[in-house]
């Protein structure tokens, strides 16, 4: 229930139950919140199981946490009757990535190059590199910028 309170935190609540109720009434007021908290868990155990009594025998493996949109999803992808492992595990991210980097630079993909021989050595000098440095020739008299010059 309070997974995510930290050491600080705790520190600072208790100081500030102590400030707030007094040192004499807080044992009290602690009491009485474990005692309600007590009262709400059983009601809602009770309104499960009749929830659970209501629906009947084909329900009976039924969760309530399942109607979390999150433990639905992941429950049905770990279920493997769509294959999906078998995708997840035959897709390989960093292969795909190089193949896409390649086309997009216009060089052969290393699996289409290995089978074509020695095809990768003539598809540049600059080894798949861009030359950033490289200073853009000036464009014609009448020849028009590649931006807008009024926006620049």
């Amino acid at each position: 229930m309070f997974n995510d309170i930290g050491p600080l935190e705790l520190v600072t609540l208790v100081v500030l139950a102590v400030l707030v109720f007094g040192p004499e009434k807080l044992p009290k007021v602690i009491q009485d919140v474990t005692r309600t908290i007590r009262k709400i868990r059983e009601f809602s155990e009770s309104a499960k199981a009749d929830i659970r009594e209501e629906l009947g025998p084909e329900f009976k493996d039924f969760e309530f946490e399942d109607l979390n949109p999150k433990t639905f999803i992941r429950k049905q992808l770990d279920n493997d009757e769509l294959g999906l492992k078998e995708i997840r595990n035959g897709f390989d991210l960093k292969k795909e990535m190089a193949e896409v980097t390649d086309a997009v630079h216009g060089r052969e993909s290393e699996t289409s190059s290995s089978s074509s021989g020695s095809s990768s050595s003539s598809s540049g000098s600059t080894g798949g590199t861009v030359d950033m440095t490289k200073k853009r020739e000036k464009p014609a008299p009448d020849e028009r910028p590649p931006f807008d010059a009024d926006a620049t």
